[in-house]
């Protein structure tokens, strides 16, 4: 078999292949043999009827038709491989010659992943959050723990956000009845929490204890298009004390002895926390950025690809939860084409993405060693519990060995671009690499301290 690829406009390539007519033949044999399962003739077993008393009873010309339809598809896959094309999408097969006699050719049109050209990813900048815990960013983790320690006490003053209010509140339909789950007597509710409607939390600040307020807003559940008048009475205006911080505080309520040990546990969680949030944060933006700065007009094979291979990983793991994909839509009230649509923008963003990192690998020759590439092998083996050359064969058979190569070499792109761009914070300050990693956590589970003991919570009328 021989074969030449031509590039072609509008992303495509053709390939053309020639079959002499003798290698032609074992593929007419192997259709004889198919034949001869097929059909009956007296005084043969199905599939031992020789060819020579096939041919004498069948037309020649349909075994060459039949060898033709089974083995071009093998013969364009073989000229793939010679090639290393990268198809995204089925061929278009033409038969040039060979359809009744001699040698057989074809030409295969199909279209290829494109090969960009990417400008400007040398001097991108992420602005990131800061991955270091401001003083306010600690005081209000050392709140939130003696907060589970508070009590709740009445106060003689107005409500603020944060208090805590007793209220009987009565929701009434256009008819004037109480309507069920928006009505209470003697209700604890936190000013600010937002859980009843945005308005209540308005009315609420200020008010104290023996005031009434009333107003209307609209029904919390947005399946219900209706109007309810509130009518909220505030008994009691209480607010949570927190414990003093200090030595012996921390002592008889944590793990700790001072306040210090506190402290500083509290920053080295932190900063883990806020170290994950930044390195995450650079990732993504990132992958926005390389994006941004694909131009290109992408094929829709590609993308259409990767949303069957979204779709494909997202049924499967609804599928675990015991959830079809029709039943997910519905609890999440999303429409089928609003899921579409945004599967579709997803998908056109990851494959920007992907082109963006195998281009930077093609400028700056980041194609893996072939020690890494073996690495990647030997990883992916134990990892489905095979031998590392059965594996191997495995991926030949299937064309997955060049796709690995490719995945491998975009990861180095990434770790590349991630360590030459610029990162800054918020406030434009440059953030170092070392920053962005965890520190070491003295529990070394990896389980973090919650401090979590809401039993000692208290309320105090």
């Amino acid at each position: 078999m021989e074969s030449v690829v031509e590039p072609l406009e509008g992303n495509k390539v053709k390939l053309s292949v020639t079959v002499e007519s003798g290698e032609f033949e074992s593929a007419i044999d192997r259709a004889w043999k198919v034949i001869a399962k097929e059909v009956k003739v007296p005084g043969f077993r199905a599939g031992k009827v020789p060819r020579k008393v096939l041919e004498s009873r069948i037309e020649p010309g349909y075994a060459r038709s039949e060898a033709l339809q089974q083995a071009l598809p093998d013969y364009y896959v073989q000229a793939v491989r010679e090639h290393s094309v990268d198809v995204i999408a089925q061929p278009k097969i033409d038969i040039t010659a060979g359809e009744d006699e001699g040698d057989v050719s074809f030409d295969a049109v199909v279209e290829v992943r494109p090969e960009i050209t990417l400008d400007g990813y040398q001097d991108l900048t992420i602005e990131i959050p800061s991955p270091h815990p401001s003083d306010d960013d600690i005081a209000d983790q050392l709140d939130r723990i003696r907060g589970q320690y508070g009590e709740i006490v009445a106060v003689e003053r107005a409500a603020d956000t944060g208090d805590y209010v007793s209220i009987d509140i009565t929701g009434s339909d256009e008819d004037g009845e109480p309507i069920d789950g928006l009505t209470a007597d003697d209700y604890l509710y936190e000013v600010g929490a937002g859980t009843v409607v945005p308005e209540l939390d308005a009315e609420l600040v200020g008010m104290e204890a023996g005031e009434v307020a009333t107003f209307d807003a609209d029904h919390p559940d947005p399946d219900e298009d209706t109007q309810v008048h509130f009518e909220v009475e505030v008994k009691e205006v209480k607010e949570r004390l927190l414990p003093d911080l200090d030595d012996d505080w921390v002592a008889e309520a944590t793990e700790f002895e001072t306040v210090d040990q506190l402290r500083d546990d509290v920053i080295t969680r932190s900063t883990a926390s806020r170290r994950a949030q930044a390195a995450a944060a650079l990732q993504s933006r990132l992958g926005d950025k390389l994006a941004e700065l694909v131009t290109e007009e992408i094929p829709d094979a590609l993308i259409g690809a990767e949303m069957r291979a979204r779709l494909d990983d997202m049924i499967h793991r609804l599928s675990h939860q015991g959830i079809t994909l029709e039943q997910y839509l519905s609890f999440t009230g999303t429409e089928p084409a609003k899921f579409t649509e945004d599967l579709r923008e997803t998908a056109t963003a990851s494959t920007k993405v992907d082109l963006a990192l195998r281009a930077i690998a093609t400028a700056e020759d980041l194609a893996p060693s072939d020690e890494e590439f073996e690495q990647e092998l030997e990883q992916l083996a134990a990892g489905n519990d095979i031998d590392v050359e059965a594996l191997r064969e495995q991926l030949d058979r299937n064309d997955q060995l060049v796709p690995i190569r490719s995945d491998l070499a975009s990861r180095n792109a990434l770790r590349w671009l991630t360590d030459h761009v610029n990162v800054v914070d918020e406030s434009g300050l440059p953030v170092k690499r070392e920053d962005l990693e965890s520190p070491d956590l003295e529990d070394e589970t990896g389980d973090e301290h919650d401090h979590d003991h809401s039993d000692h919570d208290h309320e105090h009328d």
